[in-house]
């Protein structure tokens, strides 16, 4: 055994939530293209299959496993530039399920890499789940108790568990938990990295933006909009990016504003946020806040996230200048 194995190996028995089997760690460090999602109901399937949408996945629920090789060609993964493909199979599709085995064996055939992810819980907390969402198992027969329709799922799953290339026990997960732990194993990007942060400037003028999570408003600041020479200009001519940004007032408030950045942007990161939009107003949206809008992204960027930036009301400038 390599001492990287060895390493692997390690760091999963860490993990008791991964499962380790034949002396290797499973899945791999690469995503595969397709991903099966499957395991018991009431296990987090949901949950896992808007973690992989969230990853850029193509997701379909509930697919016929002899549809998977027709989609994942249809995506476009034989020619290496389409998206990576996860479906969700379960006992919902009753002898459909049946078919899983061999879909496996048909992707290999063409050579499409594929895991599979299993979601487990204990009997007694699948039980408690359905009890709480006051929702009947979906597999329960006239007059069968939660806990029967748990126990007979179980075992007619057990085949694909054991050959799963990975099990999560969510007994004692949070779905925040789960999300990370999905993560950290199929992606190679951070948490931080992996939330779409959005930057865009708007003017008060035309309305409050409903989109933003976080608003600043900007108004306080000096205005370009009073020096004649830069009033049909906008925030993104240097002459005014210089007026806005270079002030000392501006400079005094930077400093403050990144400093709330650096405070409250790892909290969304922690709380799973996968998307957080932050406004930038000022009076007309054309001068201070498309500036300010565009050093926040690149600050943000320099911080390593994953940011675009928009000017909502900079077109009705632009008809202005004409």
């Amino acid at each position: 055994m390599s001492d990287e194995t060895k390493r692997e190996l390690e760091q999963a028995e860490a993990r008791p939530d991964v499962q380790v089997d034949g002396g290797a760690v499973r899945p791999t460090s690469e995503a595969p293209d397709v991903i099966v999602i499957t395991g018991m109901s009431g296990a987090g399937r949901t949950e896992a299959m808007h973690t992989f949408e969230d990853l850029g996945y193509f997701v379909i629920d509930n697919l016929p496993p002899s549809l998977i090789l027709s989609v994942a060609d249809m995506a476009g993964l034989n020619s290496g530039i389409g998206r990576h493909l996860a479906v969700v199979c379960d006992l919902r599709g009753q002898g459909f399920f049946e078919d899983l085995g061999h879909a496996l064996d048909d992707l290999a055939a063409h050579e499409y890499s594929y895991g599979i992810v299993f979601l487990d819980a204990s009997d007694e907390s699948l039980r408690r789940r359905y009890a709480l969402a006051r929702r009947p198992h979906p597999l329960a027969r006239q007059g069968e108790t939660t806990l029967d329709a748990v126990r007979r799922e179980r075992t007619q799953l057990d085949a694909m568990r054991q050959r799963a290339t990975l099990v999560l026990d969510t007994t004692r997960m949070s779905p925040k938990q789960l999300r990370s732990k999905l993560r950290s194993v199929f992606s190679q990007l951070s948490d931080q990295q992996l939330m779409e942060v959005h930057v865009f400037s708007f003017g008060f003028k035309y309305g409050m933006p409903e989109e933003a999570d976080l608003i600043i408003d900007v108004r306080f600041l000096p205005n370009p909009y009073w020096n004649p020479e830069m009033r049909a200009l906008t925030g993104k001519d240097e002459s005014v990016r210089s007026f806005v940004i270079d002030h000392p007032q501006t400079q005094a408030f930077l400093e403050t504003w990144h400093k709330l950045l650096d405070t409250v942007m790892p909290g969304y990161v922690t709380e799973g946020k996968s998307q957080l939009s932050i406004g930038v107003g000022c009076s007309g949206g054309q001068h201070r806040s498309v500036a300010l809008a565009d050093e926040t992204a690149s600050y943000l960027t320099r911080q390593g996230y994953h940011v675009s930036v928009s000017h909502r009301d900079l077109a009705r400038a632009e008809r202005v200048r004409a």
